[in-house]
Parts: structure tokens; sequence; C-alpha cells
């Protein structure tokens, strides 16, 4: 299956999560600090990341910081126990493709990890679309996952390309957060904007998008968000 850097300071956690992520197939990698994690992602080479926003030293934080300024597509799934609106929003905001509220059962966390990845290795099924579809300056390749910029490569998250590739399917199209939750991040319980709102405001900034004035990404009032194709 994947192999999974688990960054985790409580041992009996660390150790049930990698037991069980081992038993669903996983080849897991887990350590105790964000440094040693860290250290361990350059020997590693994980398909994906996992690890606890509150880390002793060197803070969940500055760990998912750390892999965005070497590393824009590596998959990233942060946990916490605390379920605090503001921390998963600054986590989601830093480079985090998705999050869990610890206690998590095994399965979900399994779950997270095999929908993360299927975003991270394709486009969504049943576009039927060109493989090069270009809206002025931008160039989405659906078929290789990459996005250009002017003619420079932009280098996304695997949910901020999916998302780019899920607006730009249908340009003009309204979408409401819960559609994109569900065709992004393949949850299926609402009450999860954050998740769409921290994605968008990432993928602005990676697009230059004018912040009062977007030119691809508009928001819909009370509703969510469309692509405009100039």
């Amino acid at each position: 299956m994947a192999r999974v850097l688990l960054i985790e300071d409580d041992r009996a956690v660390r150790e049930g999560v990698d037991l069980a992520l081992r038993r669903q197939g996983h080849d897991v990698a887990a350590t105790a600090t964000g440094e040693e994690g860290m250290d361990r992602l350059r020997s590693f080479r994980p398909d994906i990341v996992v690890f606890d926003l509150m880390l002793p030293g060197m803070t969940g934080l500055e760990v998912c910081r750390g892999i965005r300024a070497v590393d824009q597509t590596l998959p990233i799934i942060i946990a916490t126990a605390r379920g605090d609106e503001v921390d998963i929003v600054v986590g989601l905001e830093a480079g985090a493709d998705d999050y869990v509220v610890k206690p998590v059962l095994a399965r979900v966390l399994d779950a997270r990890i095999r929908a993360v990845l299927r975003r991270a290795g394709g486009a969504p099924a049943g576009t039927g679309l060109p493989k090069i579809d270009t809206y002025g300056e931008l160039a989405v390749d659906r078929a290789g996952l990459t996005v250009t910029l002017g003619g420079a490569p932009i280098a996304l998250a695997p949910s901020e390309t999916r998302l780019l590739l899920t607006l730009s399917a249908s340009p003009g199209q309204v979408f409401s957060r819960q559609q994109l939750l569900e065709a992004v991040w393949e949850h299926d319980y609402h009450g999860d904007a954050r998740l769409v709102d921290a994605c968008v405001k990432r993928l602005r900034t990676k697009m230059s998008e004018p912040p009062k004035a977007p030119r691809y990404i508009h928001t819909v009032r009370g509703f969510g968000y469309r692509f405009a194709a100039p």
C-alpha cells in the first residue's frame, strides 16, 4: 500500500496507530518528534505524512511548513486532539491536505489516507475532458496533473490540484462547499467547509489571484465557488 511517515509524541497512540496501519497493509515509519520526522522524511521517502499538531520541540505547524518549503506535492494529514477550529484552519492554510480529530478509528484514518492518495494520483472520474485545457494564461494538464500560469509551472498539493480540476471542469457552474467536499475530499458528512475555504485560499495565493478581484476562482456568497474562464 502506502509508505506512511507517522509523527506522534504519545507512545501509546504512536504504537497503536503504527500497528493498525501496518495491519491495513501500509509501510510505516513512526517517530516521536518533529525533528526526527523531518530527518526520516529524507531517508524514508514517504508517500504521505501524518502528524499531530501538538508536538514537543518542533510543532506540527512547523513540520507542515518545513515540508511545504521543500515539497508542495507530498500529501499531508494533520491530527489534533483538541478539534479546535482555529488550529485546524491554521494547519490547513499551512499546507495540509486533510485532518483528523483524535481519537480516530484506524479504519477512518486508513480511509482518509487512501482518499488523499487518490487525489494525488488522478483527475476526478468521468470528466471526459481533453488532456490539456487552457483558460487565458492558465493551462491545466488533466492527464499529467500539472498546472502552469503564463508558462510557469505551479506546484500544487494534491487537494489543491483536485479542487482546481473539479472547478475548471465546469466553468461557470456554481459548486456548493458540500459538493466540493464530497468531490475533492470524499467526505460524506456536513460541516467541514473549512477544508474547502482553506484550500481555495492556498490555491488563489499560488495562482497569484488578486484578493479582491480573483480572475479564476470566484466566491458565490452564501453558497460556494465557481470557476470563471477568461
